[in-house]
């Protein structure tokens, strides 16, 4: 049996994990008002179907940078994947290159670069600029050296996130078991046990630049090496002029900002709270979606991520302007619920069949009707 949909699938991994990982996958900033401010934004939305159109079969798929994908969605960037299964970017990246969507691997992600681009090519990367300009650089060199052709720049990370589960849980890599987490760990035998085969979930891509080992590291000083409040327009504008490929900015819910974006000569940008994770009173992405669109208008396609957790969702976020979505939380709960080898495809097909019966319901045969009425 397959994934009925994505709250039940959130339980299946809820049983299926210790705390200290379903808390890391699915927790936010702060209070997580966020968080639920994002998936609240779209349980608002009303959209009004269109009858007797005819319509018996139905085109999911779109354009995005001048090449087809099968889907209107792909997979966001995901830091620390591995800590659901082990082998989960992978998993992630291979099921992504096979439907023809788009992935993207994270800067903080547990497999590298080199390792994601053998099986999935069409990788695109995410990259966190921190304190030290010559690891941003090497990262930079890496993604070219390895084929990478879309760069996605995360600008919404002046500082850590303040996530209190994991404060709560005692969070640091490698993963190190407390009085409080026994009981947790104890009861989910086998993911304890792939775990350990596999060893503590690290992030891969900043193993050569760690000055001796990570042992007892915390979470929050490991990513105090990827973020930083130096980043500014001028930086950005470096960016820009050295990455020869499609330059894409990612974590913008201001207007003006998306404005200023453009005129730094990005190719597109994201509209994302980070997945609700970095600032507890940010808007919900979808609410900042119609004034970004219209600020940018159609020079640039505007993407977003944050709160999608069903096909009638997809649906919402096109038709409040944005040419592209990414889902992430979900993949990860079809991992823990259905198992690295079946989990992400299952999960794809779950968003896929629920995007047909929206279209179906709202007499939309094809994705590119919602889309191009922007154009």
């Amino acid at each position: 049996m397959g994934l009925i949909g994505v709250s039940h699938t959130r339980q299946a991994a809820q049983r299926r994990l210790p705390r200290i990982a379903f808390d890391f996958i699915d927790g936010g900033a702060g209070r997580e008002n966020a968080l639920r401010r994002a998936e609240a934004a779209f349980n608002a939305v009303e959209l009004v179907p269109s009858v007797l159109r005819g319509h018996t079969e139905f085109d999911t798929s779109c354009r995005l940078f001048g090449t087809e994908q099968s889907l209107p969605f792909g997979i966001p960037p995901i830091g620390l994947a591995d800590l659901v299964w082990p082998k989960t970017d992978i998993a992630l990246a291979a099921t992504a290159y096979r439907l023809g969507i788009p992935y993207v691997l994270s800067t903080a992600a547990s497999t590298t670069i080199e390792d994601i681009t053998k099986v999935n090519p069409d990788a695109w990367f995410q990259l966190y600029v921190g304190e030290d300009q010559s690891i941003v650089d090497n990262l930079i060199d890496r993604a070219e050296s390895a084929g990478i052709k879309k760069l996605v720049v995360t600008v919404d990370i002046p500082a850590p996130g303040r996530r209190l589960r994991d404060l709560a849980n005692g969070f640091t890599l490698p993963l190190r078991p407390s009085l409080g987490s026994i009981f947790s760990f104890a009861t989910h035998p086998a993911w304890c046990l792939a775990t350990l085969r596999a060893g503590s979930p690290k992030v891969a891509n900043f193993a050569n630049y760690a000055s001796g080992s990570q042992s007892g590291t915390s979470l929050a000083r490991l990513m105090a090496r990827q973020t930083s409040g130096r980043l500014d327009w001028t930086i950005l504008g470096d960016l820009r002029r050295r990455w020869k490929g499609t330059f894409i900015v990612k974590g913008v819910l201001n207007p003006s900002d998306a404005r200023r974006i453009v005129d730094t000569g990005a190719d597109a940008l994201i509209v994302s709270s980070h997945g609700g994770r970095q600032f507890e009173a940010a808007p919900a992405p979808l609410a900042a979606l119609p004034e970004t669109r219209a600020a940018v208008g159609r020079q640039i396609p505007v993407l977003m991520d944050g709160g999608i957790r069903s096909g009638t969702d997809i649906i919402s976020a096109l038709d409040r302007g944005a040419d592209f979505v990414f889902i992430g939380r979900p993949f990860l709960y079809a991992v823990a619920a259905a198992g690295v080898a079946r989990g992400p495809e299952q999960m794809a097909e779950l968003l896929r069949a629920e995007l047909i019966n929206a279209m179906g319901q709202l007499g939309l045969g094809s994705i590119s009707e919602l889309i191009d009425r922007f154009n």
